[in-house]
């Protein structure tokens, strides 16, 4: 009797156990789906062939110069007793010819190609070889824009096949996706997996990150290449990995379709893309601004520039800007991309939290172009500028301790290329000149304006001195 009661009481007591969890569980699996027969195969062929047939090799060659590496040198220890006698060297510039191979995504079908910006940056010469046809055919650049990675060439070839573009909206967490590229030159290939994550930023790869996340394998070659869907229309552009060893670890980014379409239009269009610009350093709302600020959305300001857009029009510090034009916007990555989203002279409505309190401000945008490059008037030969701020430091290895303006690209061919301005180069001076911003890069053109000028650069922390007309 008391082994029954024992027996009993710990059933009765496993039984209260069970029930204190309620688990929810899927309707139990009925059926696994397989080809109706023998001779069927499950395949995406049929989805995906059309977009293969997008999907282009891009070769490039450029010249490059070769005493970068003694620069890596000269920063080592073992010489500071060197440089601190006979100062930093200026090594001669020796040229060497550099081939690379890429990817591009037919987007007309007379010969419009989308591709990385660092795929063809700075390129000599650029060969286009479609799927199936060994042709070699020249192109050239419609217009690139290094900050959302994007360039556009174009080849003397119709009736080609473009690709279908989906849109960012039909994206979601899981769907199943195709990278087409070139990867390490063996040719065209697709491999699998699935959109990992939607809206990346602060990766420091670009200036202005959305990036779609994917496990499907982006490897070097694929820069360039399209991100389709399961029906075979293309999501994104591939553009980087998240590596340590150069290997592919599942981590691939993705420019989304829909920053695509903005960009490659403004650069058929204008050969260029110019940005709107506020004028203001903004933050999230972090959790020790949470005390001051009732909701977590929007970009606050910390600070607004000197005869800015923002300053105009009445944007204070400390306000917290939620909205743009009826778009909500969610951190200060995303007010980032809205702003820029539109071009100078723009109007746009403004909502702002001040003091808790709403408020609407209608502002006419500025422009984040400094210095203005076209054809006609190149700045300094050819360099194209850009501000040192958090994602180039971390881009172009930069020290917090360097001051001055960035360059962040140097026009192929140019008078800028030949006296051996580089990517990544800081100016600290030109001439007497001390150079902190954009106005000190135009007041020492100006001063000096058709007569030689000395142009310091820091590059890789060792100062150097390029003469330039």
């Amino acid at each position: 009797m008391v082994k029954k009661i024992f027996l009993l009481s710990v059933i009765m007591i496993f039984s209260l156990y069970s029930r204190s969890f309620n688990f929810e569980v899927v309707p139990k699996a009925e059926k696994r789906i397989s080809p109706n027969s023998q001779n069927e195969i499950l395949s995406f062929y049929q989805a995906i062939k059309d977009a293969r047939k997008a999907v282009v090799n891009i070769s490039i060659k450029k010249r490059v110069s070769s005493n970068r590496n003694f620069n890596y040198l000269f920063n080592d220890p073992f010489f500071k007793q060197f440089r601190d006698f006979f100062g930093n060297p200026t090594l001669p510039q020796k040229e060497r010819l550099e081939k690379s191979l890429g990817s591009g995504v037919i987007i007309s079908r007379d010969g419009y190609i989308v591709t990385n910006n660092h795929v063809v940056q700075n390129a000599d010469e650029i060969t286009v070889t479609l799927p199936n046809d060994k042709t070699e055919y020249k192109a050239k650049i419609i217009g690139r824009d290094a900050g959302s990675d994007l360039a556009v060439v174009k080849i003397d070839k119709n009736n080609l096949t473009p690709i279908t573009f989906s849109r960012i909206s039909d994206v979601k967490v899981g769907d199943i996706v195709f990278a087409i590229g070139n990867p390490f030159g063996v040719g065209e290939s697709v491999t699998q997996g699935i959109v990992s994550a939607l809206n990346k930023n602060r990766m420091g790869i670009n200036r202005y990150e959305n990036f779609i996340q994917t496990d499907a394998s982006i490897n070097p070659g694929n820069s360039g290449g399209a991100l389709v869907d399961s029906r075979g229309a293309l999501i994104g552009i591939n553009s980087a990995i998240l590596t340590r060893s150069g290997g592919n670890h599942g981590i691939g980014f993705a420019i989304p379709i829909d920053m695509v379409k903005n960009i490659v239009e403004k650069l058929i269009k204008d050969g260029k893309v110019t940005r709107g610009y506020m004028g203001v350093t903004i933050s999230d709302v972090t959790k020790e601004y949470e005390k001051f600020y009732k909701q977590r959305d929007g970009a606050i300001v910390i600070s607004v520039q000197k005869d800015s857009a923002a300053e105009k029009y009445g944007i204070k510090r400390g306000d917290l800007i939620y909205e743009v034009n009826g778009k909500k916007v969610k951190n200060s990555y995303e007010l980032q991309n809205i702003i820029a989203s539109f071009k100078p002279n723009q109007k746009v409505t403004i909502k702002v939290k001040r003091d808790n309190r709403d408020k609407t401000i209608t502002m006419v945008l500025g422009s984040r172009d400094g210095v203005t490059l076209n054809s006609n008037e190149k700045v300094l030969g050819g360099v194209y500028l850009g501000e040192l701020n958090r994602e180039n430091r971390y881009k172009y290895r930069i020290s917090k301790n360097v001051k001055g303006v960035l360059v962040t690209d140097v026009e192929p061919r140019s008078d800028a290329e030949r006296a051996g301005f580089q990517a990544g180069d800081v100016i600290i001076a030109i001439e007497d000149i001390d150079i902190k911003n954009l106005n000190d890069i135009k007041r020492a053109i100006k001063r000096y304006k058709g007569l030689p000028k000395r142009v310091y650069v820091d590059r890789y922390g060792i100062n150097m001195l390029i003469v330039i007309e």
